[in-house]
């Protein structure tokens, strides 16, 4: 017992590299690499995606995407000011995502579910989220920690019960930390990024009451899917329902966004 303790110790302490809070007050912990690190890493990952995944041709569908990724970064705070980069990838999955150091890839897909302006802006602003947000830094720092936990736990178990104790534990100990450490983090995450994204979305002068019907349109469009407590996504229902609450409060500052003259006409 006390081996187990000393091993939980030093993994809370991998894991304490900085504290920091969210754009929403969310206490968290980050630090494990650096910005710059951070940028780099992203900026990797986008040129790898363009690499190895046909762009689309569609100059009037790339020409709509950049608009309204320009649209909604404007209204960044300075320190994520950046040249945005975006890119189109031929893909019928409705996906996005944003990447750290300015990168943001939207699938042909998504046309089928963000059916605006204003939808594609709820997408695009949800993804950019999640960078301001530092969640791909927080995502980071927890599976380093979690990672390192595990590899300090198999050795004590190891070096009481044997070799294949020690790969047993390791084994059992990722999937619960999968299911229990890691992915109710995403939840968390992904929750967020739909306060930042929305709030995001209205100060560009996007409607956010059109974050609901994107989510109903993707409701429309999916199949089956996992029980909430294991998936990386919170239950539908409860995002559209939270989503449509934050929409009438936003709504004034949409309508002084609009009147300051952000007027986006992106298609």
């Amino acid at each position: 017992m006390k081996q187990l303790l000393l091993a939980v110790a030093i993994a809370a302490a991998a894991t304490s590299c900085a504290t920091t809070t969210s754009p929403t007050g969310r206490t968290q912990q980050v630090g494990a690499v650096s910005q710059a690190e951070l940028n780099q890493l992203g900026a990797r990952a986008f040129a790898e995606a363009k690499a190895n995944n046909r762009q689309s041709s569609d100059a009037g569908q790339t020409r709509y995407v950049r608009c309204v990724v320009e649209a909604v970064t404007r209204e960044l705070p300075a320190e994520w000011q950046a040249n945005w980069e975006s890119a189109l990838f031929v893909d019928e999955s409705p996906n996005a995502f944003a990447l750290p150091g300015g990168k943001v890839g939207i699938h042909t897909g998504i046309f089928s579910v963000a059916r605006n302006q204003d939808q594609l802006a709820a997408v695009i602003a949800h993804e950019i989220g999640h960078v301001v947000s530092r969640h791909h830094d927080e995502r980071i720092t927890r599976q380093m920690g979690a990672q390192a936990g595990l590899g300090i736990l198999g050795a004590l178990v190891g070096s009481q019960y044997g070799q294949g104790a020690a790969n047993a534990t390791g084994q059992f100990g990722g999937a619960l930390a999968q299911s229990v450490f890691l992915l109710p983090n995403s939840r968390t995450q992904e929750l967020e990024a739909d306060v930042v994204g929305q709030q995001l979305m209205a100060e560009a002068g996007f409607n956010p009451q059109q974050a609901v019907d994107l989510w109903q349109n993707m409701m429309g469009a999916s199949g089956s899917r996992a029980p909430e407590w294991l998936s990386t996504h919170p239950d539908p229902q409860s995002r559209i329902q939270e989503l449509r609450g934050r929409a009438s409060v936003l709504t004034p500052v949409y309508q002084q966004a609009r009147a300051a003259g952000r007027t986006p006409q992106c298609g």
